[in-house]
């Protein structure tokens, strides 16, 4: 049943993955995209979502991801039904850990082997983190191929410029992380009518 397989899905990536929100996403793109619930572009899509609405960003997936599937199944209540079953799936793991770890972290903080564990994971978040970069920039930036004719593509040169600017905004002008947010979808949603009237699209 789809419900459950929503937990149970969740429940894995939440307990496999180490290093916040952003680690989880080559799980995330692994499973959506292996189980067949949504495409690489849809997972690009509720991505942007994700970041740009409340909320801890790897709950706002699974909440978006939950809400998709059960609408498929079962109408407006089984999206209900499904976020409810993919939230708890992905926060359970954490909300379990997290209780043992304020337990015992204080006595074993000071063990080589916890030290060690924490020492070889902070290295795999990164890589994971790292992976979910090129994986999703190679969707933006090239979404058909990666070749010279690609890079002339209005999407490719629009998506280039406002990742520079943003980029510029964030570091140089220290811009608050909101505005770049509304900016951001506002220059997305004006190229995107642009492209389409004058035909680029």
């Amino acid at each position: 049943m789809i419900f459950l397989e929503l937990f149970l899905t969740f429940f894995k990536i939440g307990a496999f993955t180490f290093g916040g929100g952003y680690a989880m996403l080559p799980l995330i793109q692994s499973e959506a995209i292996g189980n067949g619930w949504m495409t690489m572009e849809e997972i690009i899509d509720f991505i942007a979502v994700s970041e740009s609405t409340p909320g801890p960003f790897a709950i706002n997936m699974a909440t978006f991801v939950g809400t998709q599937m059960g609408k498929e199944f079962l109408g407006v209540g089984g999206g209900i039904l499904g976020a409810i079953c993919a939230t708890l799936g992905v926060v359970m793991p954490s909300f379990i850990v997290i209780l043992f770890v304020a337990k015992f972290y204080q006595k074993f903080k000071e063990n080589r082997i916890v030290a060690g564990c924490l020492g070889g994971l902070k290295p795999a978040a990164i890589g994971l983190i790292c992976a979910a970069v090129i994986s999703i920039g190679k969707t933006v930036f090239f979404p058909e191929s990666i070749a010279l004719s690609a890079m002339a593509s209005y999407t490719f040169i629009f998506s280039v410029l406002l990742f520079a600017v943003t980029l510029f905004l964030a570091l140089k002008k220290k811009m608050n992380p909101i505005y770049i947010i509304v900016i951001s979808a506002v220059a997305g949603i004006g190229a995107g009518y642009l492209g389409e009237y004058m035909g680029w699209l």
